[in-house]
C-alpha cells in the first residue's frame, strides 16, 4: 500500500475504538502498555484497565488510563490463568461488575478483550477482541490429528487413550523414536497451556507419574514420539477471500533433561529455516486456514505450532486465536495492523485488504525487521518488587559481571499471578538474522538463577538435526 492508503486503513480499522473509552480486563498491568499507548493514536477517551497484578515491564504513565485491580483467586499455573479468565468473561464477577459501573455508568464504553476470552457481549457492552467458544473447543490437544487429517498435512504417528488404559504405557514404547514420548491431557475441564498438561515420558517411572497426574485432570491422552528438532510455529490469517501465510518463528522450549520438563523461553523471527522448509511451513499454514475458514467459518488469525526435525515440519497443535506469536509479528511489522485487522474481522466489518496484499505486507516487513522477547516462566515466587540486573557478552556465554565483555541487555525477574516472570532486553545486534535464540535464552536463564535463585534449573536448547 502506498503511504496515504495505509494511513486510511488504520484509520478505518481503529473505528471501533475512536472517540470511545475502551476497558482492557484480565490482565497484568505491564502487559497493557502498549494497547494503552496504540489507544491514544486510535483516538479513544481515557481507557479502564482492570487488571491483574502489575507484572513485569513499564506500566503506563499516570493519568493515560484509569487503573484498578481486580482481586481474583491466586492461580500458581498459566492453566488456571486463563480459565479464570474465560470465566471472568462469561460469569463476571460481582467486583468485576461494580468497578465497570462505577467507571462507565452511562454503558457507552467497548471491551478490548485478550484472545482467551469470549467475545459475546459483557456486562451490557459490545467486546472486541477475544473469540468465540465454539473456536476454543478446537484447541483441545485431542482434535489436532483430525484437523492434521482432514486438512492433508504431515504429521507424527499418534495414539489417543483412555488415560486409564492398561496400554497406555506399552504404547508409548512403541511409538518412542529414541527419545521418549509427550503426553498431552484432554481438555475435559477447560483450555490447558503453557505446557502445564505436557509431559516428557522416558522410562517406567515418567510414566506412572504422568499417568497419576493426568487420571486426575483428564479423561484422555495423546501420546506423541519427541520429536528432536527446532520448536517452531507459522502463523496464518484467514479473510473472507482466503488465507493468508506468514513466515516461521522459533519457540523457544528449553529442555531441563534431568527432570525431563520444558521451560519455554519466548519466540522470535532471527531463525530462518532452509527455503524449502520455510515453504512447506507457509503450506501448512495455508491448509489449516483454509480447513478453519470452510469447517467453522473461521476468521482472523491462527497458529500452529510443530518442530523441525530431521524429516521436516511436523505439526502438534493448532491454535485458533491471535496467539503470542502473532503478537510478536505484529511488533516487527508496526505499519500493518494486525491486532486491529482482528478486532475487525471477529466483529464482521470489512478487512478493507486482499489476502493476496496482507500475506505480502507481513512476510516482506517480517523479513527484513527481525525481534522477538525473551522471557522465562518459573513456578517459584519472585520478590515483590521486581529486581533488574546488567548482563553482559555475546551468545550463550553471558555472566552478570561487569567484566565479563560488553553490555548484552537488562534482565529482569518479577512476580506474575502465576510464578516468576523473566524478560530479557538485549542490546541492538546481539541476535541477527539466521540466529537461534534458544541458546541465548539458555544463558539468560543460567543468569536469573545465579542472581536470584529463579528455579529456572539447568536448561539446554534443542539440537538442530535438519541439515
Amino acid at each position: 500500500m502506498e503511504p496515504a492508503e495505509l494511513a486510511a486503513w488504520q484509520t478505518y480499522l481503529a473505528e471501533p475504538f475512536s472517540g470511545r473509552k475502551v476497558i482492557l480486563a484480565f490482565q497484568v498491568l505491564a502487559s497493557l502498555t502498549p494497547k494503552v499507548t496504540a489507544l491514544r493514536t486510535y483516538g479513544a477517551q481515557q481507557p479502564l484497565l482492570i487488571t491483574r497484578g502489575r507484572g513485569v515491564g513499564p506500566i503506563p504513565e499516570p493519568g493515560a488510563a484509569i487503573v484498578c485491580e481486580l482481586d481474583l483467586a491466586p492461580v500458581t499455573t498459566m492453566t488456571e490463568e486463563v480459565r479464570e479468565v474465560i470465566r471472568e468473561s462469561a460469569e463476571p464477577s460481582r467486583r468485576l461488575a461494580e468497578i465497570v459501573e462505577a467507571e462507565d455508568p452511562g454503558r457507552t464504553a467497548v471491551w478490548w478483550l485478550p484472545p482467551f476470552a469470549r467475545n459475546e457481549p459483557l456486562l451490557g457492552r459490545t467486546v472486541y477482541g477475544g473469540r468465540p467458544a465454539a473456536w476454543e473447543t478446537l484447541e483441545d490437544k485431542m482434535r489436532a490429528e483430525e484437523i492434521f487429517d482432514a486438512a492433508g498435512v504431515p504429521r507424527a504417528r499418534s495414539r489417543i487413550l483412555p488415560v486409564d488404559h492398561p496400554d497406555l504405557m506399552v504404547v508409548g514404547q512403541d511409538i518412542d523414536l529414541g527419545h521418549g514420548t509427550v503426553w498431552s491431557g484432554d481438555a475435559r475441564d477447560g483450555m490447558n497451556g503453557g505446557a502445564d498438561y505436557v509431559r516428557w515420558v522416558d522410562g517406567p517411572d515418567d510414566a506412572r507419574d504422568a499417568r497419576d497426574f493426568f487420571a486426575a485432570h483428564c479423561d484422555r491422552v495423546r501420546v506423541l514420539p519427541f520429536l528432536e528438532g527446532v520448536p517452531c510455529s507459522i502463523h496464518g490469517f484467514v479473510l473472507p477471500d482466503g488465507v493468508a501465510a506468514f513466515r516461521p518463528l522459533e519457540l523457544v522450549v528449553l529442555r531441563t533433561p534431568s527432570r525431563r520438563s520444558f521451560v519455554f523461553g519466548g519466540m522470535g523471527t532471527w531463525w530462518d529455516p532452509r527455503p524449502a522448509d520455510r515453504e512447506a511451513m507457509r503450506d501448512v499454514a495455508h491448509r489449516i486456514g483454509a480447513w478453519l475458514g470452510a469447517e467453522v467459518g473461521y476468521r482472523g488469525g491462527f497458529g500452529v505450532d510443530g518442530v523441525l526435525t530431521r524429516d521436516g515440519f511436523l505439526p502438534t497443535e493448532v491454535n485458533p486465536r491471535f496467539t503470542a506469536g502473532l503478537t510478536t509479528l505484529a511488533r516487527t511489522v508496526a505499519e500493518v495492523p494486525l491486532e486491529l485487522l482482528q478486532v475487525n474481522v471477529l466483529a464482521g466489518r470489512d478487512p478493507m485488504v486482499p489476502t493476496a496484499a496482507l500475506e505480502r505486507m507481513v512476510v516482506e516487513a517480517a523479513d527484513q525487521n527481525r525481534g522477538g522477547k525473551l522471557i522465562g516462566m518459573s513456578a517459584r515466587p519472585a520478590a515483590a518488587e521486581t529486581q533488574v540486573a546488567e548482563l553482559y557478552g555475546d551468545g550463550d556465554r553471558l555472566t552478570p559481571e561487569h567484566d565479563g565483555g560488553r553490555p548484552a541487555g537488562t534482565l529482569s525477574l518479577g512476580g506474575t499471578p502465576s510464578g516468576s516472570f523473566c524478560s530479557f532486553e538485549h542490546r541492538d545486534g546481539l541476535l541477527r538474522a539466521g540466529e537461534r535464540m534458544a541458546p541465548l535464552n539458555a544463558a539468560v536463564l543460567r543468569c536469573a538463577d545465579e542472581l536470584w535463585d529463579a528455579g529456572f534449573g539447568p536448561v539446554e536448547a534443542a539440537a538442530e538435526v535438519r541439515r
